[in-house]
């Protein structure tokens, strides 16, 4: 949101400021000013000069000698030019010796202007320059009636015509003036606008708020008689207003308009063009003007488009539109798009002879997803993106139409429609001087604070202890909003420090954060570091993976308007940013490395979403070089240690996975429950992400480890009764797991068993073909007594038969 100084002077006119101190007050009574442009910053001795005579030059062709009348008294300098549009009588914009402009036409634009200098021209004296507008610091999108290659020719223009010779130009051309940038929070839509600034700025230095005074407009004729209007929701349209102005007469605008539009950025175009925008950055109300000859039957429909329908608009884009969005139509077609732009096909051209003016209110929510989907981004998109007042749209209205007489652009027909079905009506909000002092920690007077309330248009009432809020103060719901108003102008530099009055409370870490943070210490204390990959994944990388066509981790989400095809779809599995971490670095020659992220990854329960999918945080480890299989197992189990998981820890190496080697992979289960998995990289994987040697991978489920019980660490102290041990070697087939002897050597030692160990495998020519052998150290232990060697042997024999059964057996 930008203003300029003069035009808010327009409507505060004893406001007496630099542009620093109105940039520091309203800053501080919450009216945050970013930064300001001051127009005039390099601009010095410029005057109105009157050309009296042109000479040629007598050694250069292109440039022309001048006599420049420079006062009332007819005091001459004389100045050598080249421009080609200058001739005698002319008044142009002229800067003496010592002045300074903006830039000039050989160096361009300078940060502190350029200084005028008077000095010879192919051997002729020069005492000053004519200045183009350019060197005026603006361009001729903001003055049309300038020169686009010459001098600025002020005569040219009826308004400068009659300027006294030697008057400053820049005060002529209205360059003594600021432009201030706004960030507008987007609860205070009234702030949009000139009126709302306004009143603030009213407020802020104590100054009347002088709004403009809206007379009545329009002839005898009824307007109904000229258009019907027809609203078919009224949930995204809740309030339409249309008045009709007839015998256009297109001009351009009063400078005093075009100053004023041109000090916030938008181009003079035309009066009918120039007024809705005027009557946009005055009242923050959008207004849409319609060629009424190019409305058929005589009808506005404001209806929902149809899917797939198709809309050329002013700016010859063709949009296909779905039934989301709001249409303005007419009795047999569509005409604009509520709230973004109009179409071409009922644009004012200059010909126009009827005028059909809208001022409306649309959802703000409906309009910005409309724009977004159609790639579109208008000023009055903007403006109703923020949720409009509805009751400004006829205030605004009527304003234009005021001006359309004025400038004697039109004539008003008489009458307004105005489809309003549900009024917002304004509320109070009671008020408790106790309670805003105690709030803010101050003791600022009941009149002090009705003062404050009354200069920004809340109106009060003493007796009920009540403000009366108005509807265009959408962002006042509480007595909390209250008392920021009162905090606000009373000054947030004047409130004193207190000391908090509630008592302090002691801050901590989540369940997940302390898990989280111990999985951590672990990973990192073997030698892993910490990376971060994207959340949004390219749907290339399954095949990279070689999932199967069916897998589970194919079911991703996918994003509506990604960045591109590499970032188009949610990570159900954060293994793919591992890999190319892994590549990276492998391919940059670094060595051993190991890497781990706590990855969020996005697992749908159904496509396409019926509901938010289940987020999960997952522990992915990676690494290469030093390290294999059983390393990465030792962190597993590590983890679960350190997390004080002490249940049955199981391997099943039947995982399953396509992108682990199938030899070399296990999903490990804690208490009958899938907790993660782990393995060696497929070859072809490492392939596929140029990794030119082992890798291995791991993933646990963080989710299930947070849900599952955790023991408590005990003390437990020296044993008092000795232990026995004995080994055990066992012969049996490869395809008899290490876990399924533990297993057996658990359940069937029972309680007696402390401790068990394998401290040998061999697989060699001392054995049959098929075969490995196992050696394992078991202790037994009793809390309560020392065992003797017959309960130790019966121990033995129960996990040596069941071994048996197996089809193990002892090696001899």
């Amino acid at each position: 949101m930008d203003t300029s100084l003069s035009w808010i002077k327009a409507y505060v006119p004893d406001l007496d400021c630099t542009a620093q101190e109105y940039t520091d007050a309203m800053t501080l009574s919450g009216t945050k000013v970013e930064g300001f442009t001051e127009f005039d910053k390099n601009l010095d001795k410029i005057i109105v000069g009157k050309i009296n005579k042109i000479e040629k030059h007598p050694d250069a062709d292109k440039l022309v000698i001048c006599q420049v009348q420079i006062d009332e008294e007819g005091n001459e300098v004389q100045i050598v030019t080249g421009a080609p549009n200058v001739k005698e009588g002319d008044k142009v914009p002229v800067v003496l010796d010592g002045g300074r402009v903006a830039a000039t036409h050989k160096d361009g634009a300078a940060e502190n202007g350029m200084k005028i200098k008077k000095g010879k021209l192919r051997g002729v004296d020069s005492f000053g320059m004519m200045c183009s507008i350019d060197e005026l610091g603006s361009t001729t999108d903001m003055y049309p009636d300038a020169a686009a290659d010459g001098i600025y020719i002020l005569s040219d223009n009826p308004e400068y015509k009659n300027a006294p010779v030697g008057s400053d130009a820049i005060e002529l051309l209205g360059l003594h003036d600021v432009s201030f940038e706004y960030e507008i929070t987007s609860n205070r839509v009234d702030c949009f606008g000139m009126l709302g600034i306004a009143r603030e700025a009213a407020a802020t230095f104590g100054k009347d708020f002088v709004p403009p005074v809206v007379t009545k407009t329009g002839n005898d004729e009824d307007v109904n008689d000229y258009i019907k209007v027809k609203v078919e929701d009224n949930k995204l349209c809740s309030r339409y207003t249309a008045r009709v102005v007839k015998d256009i007469k297109l001009a351009p605008s009063p400078e005093w308009m075009q100053r004023r539009l041109a000090s916030v950025g938008i181009r003079p175009i035309n009066n009918i063009v120039d007024i809705t925008n005027y009557v946009m950055e005055e009242y923050a109300q959008p207004m849409h003007a319609y060629d009424l000859d190019k409305i058929e039957d005589s009808q506005i429909v404001v209806r929902r488009a149809q899917n797939d329908e198709k809309f050329t608009t002013l700016d010859g884009q063709e949009r296909v539109l779905d039934d989301t969005m709001l249409m303005i139509c007419d009795g047999k077609k569509p005409i604009g798009i509520a709230g973004i732009m109009g179409g071409e096909n009922s644009m004012i051209t200059d010909d126009v002879q009827t005028m059909l003016f809208e001022a409306a209110t649309f959802d703000g929510t409906n309009i910005r997803l409309s724009g977004k989907k159609l790639g579109m981004r208008t000023d009055a998109q903007a403006k109703f993106e923020k949720g409009l007042d509805p009751n400004n749209a006829m205030e605004a209205m009527d304003r234009a139409c005021q001006l359309i007489e004025e400038l004697g652009a039109g004539t008003v027909v008489g009458g307004a429609i105005d489809y309003y079905p549900v009024k917002k009506e304004p509320f109070t909000i009671p008020y408790s001087v106790e309670k805003i002092n105690a709030l803010l920690g101050t003791n600022i007077s009941e009149d002090e604070m009705v003062g404050y309330f009354e200069k920004i248009d809340l109106p009060v009432d003493r007796e009920k202890k009540e403000v009366f809020i108005p509807t265009w103060r959408q962002d006042l719901e509480r007595l909390a909003d209250l008392a920021e108003e009162v905090a606000r102008f009373y000054g947030y530099d004047k409130i004193p420090m207190t000391l908090p009055s509630s008592s302090a409370t002691m801050g901590g870490l989540s369940d997940k954060l302390i898990l989280e943070n111990k999985v951590r210490n672990v990973v990192e204390a073997y030698g892993f570091c910490e990376g971060m990959t994207y959340s949004f994944e390219s749907p290339k990388v399954y095949d990279k993976l070689n999932l199967a066509q069916n897998d589970v981790l194919r079911k991703s989400i996918v994003i509506s308007n990604p960045l591109g095809e590499d970032y188009s779809v949610m990570r159900t599995s954060a293994l793919g940013g591992m890999l190319t971490s892994l590549a990276t670095n492998y391919n940059r020659r670094n060595k051993d490395v190991r890497l781990y992220e706590l990855a969020n990854v996005y697992l749908p329960k159904q496509l396409p979403l019926t509901e938010l999918p289940d987020e999960r945080v997952q522990l992915t480890m990676g690494m290469y070089g030093e390290g294999d299989f059983y390393a990465m197992k030792g962190v597993i189990e590590e983890i679960l240690t350190r997390l004080s998981l002490k249940g049955t820890v199981t391997y099943d190496p039947a995982a399953q996975k396509s992108f682990l080697h199938p030899g070399r992979q296990a999903k490990v289960i804690y208490e009958g429950k899938e907790i993660a998995y782990f393995g060696e990289v497929h070859p072809t994987v490492l392939k596929n992400f140029a990794i030119g040697q082992r890798a291995y991978v791991a993933v646990v489920d963080l989710a299930e480890l947070i849900a599952m019980p955790k023991e408590a660490v005990k003390y437990t102290g020296v044993a008092k009764f000795p232990a026995m041990t004995r080994d055990i070697s066992l012969m049996m087939k490869k395809e008899l797991l290490a876990g399924q002897v533990e297993e057996v050597i658990r359940k069937k030692g029972g309680a007696l068993v402390e401790s068990y160990e394998l401290f040998d495998v061999y697989e060699g020519a001392q054995i049959q073909e098929g075969y490995k052998s196992l050696a394992y150290k078991i202790v037994f232990r009793a809390k309560d007594r020392t065992l003797t060697d017959e309960e130790v042997t019966n121990a033995m024999n129960k996990i040596i038969t069941t071994l048996e059964e197996m089809g193990a057996s002892l090696r001899k």
